[in-house]
């Protein structure tokens, strides 16, 4: 193996494992919400998804996103030729990269994505259940869509499809898990106690810190894409840094003129927002555009924030506006800022004088919307056949981690 090679694998290999770190980051930033009593569960939601998830990759999870496919489905899922990961030695393309580092980077999108999902139903979801979804939604609903985005000739993206722009995840991570999010708040119904008594994050240092190590791990998921520790790489950190720093600063503002004063709680969800908004952009605008996509991702999402309640949706945790509308309006944004001179492998914007890009970009979120909304409610509706989406009241009042784990996170005058 080459000295070019040995380094762009190494680069790969580093930026799999800042990603991989973003799901127990997560997890988290999650327990910081929930109520004590469900601290555990919260995060186990999170680890079931590292475990399943990572086998059923190596099984057939990277063959049928990422091998190309036969006959009339060829564009919208691959097939099984690499099963097993039996590729996972040959070479990705001409610098060496290895399918195996390739496979092991994406596997960590994999993972986070039905993790994400977990935001919307935490403290009421059956684990059973939620490990069954995991399975089903990442079989029949992640694996296609990441091929119609990323594989080749996927029916959405630039290697013979529509030509969607998505540099690290707006379609198939941020969105898909905003619409799956709000499906499944919808179908397994509200908490108990919603929206009569809806309690305050317990412990907000939780919070920070478990955004903190995502922002940390963002430089994985989009400065990674790129394939290659070049400039682009450089651009798509810059541009994540930039993002996140500028909606952080917005969503700051907005609380001190709504409030009175900056909060922690606020700071930390618009620092999400921004970075979810750049992921698909980060590798397709300059730092300038993305200043304004994090502004303007912490202006939309703290306005949706605040109009969330007349949906009496209990979306636990702001899954679907923080990643499925921050993540839409980043596709969509990509379609205004996008440059050639900053990547001649993606395509102009509506600013440089191509609205096709914009309309293209639209497209593709309505169709990401209903590949998704419309196989999370079959999907769940499939499990509800066979378990209970939910646990009992009783098992709600007593709290998750008791009654799904046997285990509690505090001693018992901390569980609230």
């Amino acid at each position: 193996m080459t000295a070019v090679a040995l380094a762009t694998n190494g680069f790969i290999l580093i930026c799999a494992a800042l990603v991989l770190l973003m799901t127990p980051a997560l997890g988290l930033f999650y327990a910081g919400f929930v109520r004590g009593r469900n601290v555990l569960n919260t995060l186990m939601m999170s680890f079931g998804a590292m475990a399943l998830v990572s086998v059923l990759w190596m099984l057939y999870g990277y063959s049928l996103a990422f091998s190309e496919g036969s006959g009339p489905f060829a564009p919208f899922v691959g097939g099984l030729a690499w099963a097993g990961l039996s590729n996972w030695s040959a070479p990705f393309n001409s610098n060496g990269l290895s399918h195996g580092a390739v496979a092991f980077f994406q596997l960590t999108f994999a993972i986070i994505t039905p993790a994400l999902v977990s935001g919307a139903v935490v403290e009421r979801m059956n684990f059973r259940a939620w490990m069954l979804f995991l399975l089903l939604w990442s079989t029949f609903i992640y694996l296609p869509l990441a091929h119609m985005v990323w594989g080749p000739g996927g029916f959405l993206g630039t290697s013979g499809g529509l030509g969607a722009l998505d540099f690290a995840g707006g379609y198939v991570v941020e969105m898909a898990s905003g619409a799956a999010a709000a499906v499944a708040a919808l179908v397994v119904g509200p908490r108990r106690t919603y929206p009569n008594h809806n309690a305050p994050p317990h412990n907000v240092p939780f919070i920070l810190l478990g955004a903190g190590l995502l922002w940390f791990g963002w430089f994985g998921f989009n400065g990674g894409s790129g394939l290659v520790a070049g400039n682009l790489a450089s651009l798509a950190c810059l541009n994540t840094n930039t993002a996140g720093a500028s909606a952080t600063l917005v969503w700051m503002l907005l609380d001190t003129y709504q409030r009175g004063k900056p909060t922690a709680v606020g700071a930390a969800t618009g620092a999400v927002a921004g970075l979810v908004a750049i992921t698909p952009a980060a590798g397709f605008v300059s730092p300038i555009g993305a200043l304004f996509i994090g502004a303007l991702a912490a202006l939309v999402c703290s306005t949706a924030l605040q109009l969330k309640g007349r949906l009496r949706l209990d979306d636990s945790l702001d899954v679907l506006p923080v990643h499925g509308l921050a993540g839409t309006l980043g596709v969509l944004l990509t379609g205004i800022f996008a440059l050639k001179s900053v990547n001649p492998a993606g395509a102009d914007g509506l600013l440089a004088g191509n609205p096709l890009q914009l309309w293209i970009q639209l497209k593709a979120a309505g169709f990401t919307l209903l590949w998704v909304g419309v196989g999370t409610f079959v999907v769940l509706q499939l499990i509800r056949q066979f378990m209970p989406l939910r646990v009992s009241d009783q098992a709600e009042r007593l709290g998750l981690d008791i009654s799904a784990h046997g285990e509690e996170a505090y001693n018992n005058e901390f569980t609230g």
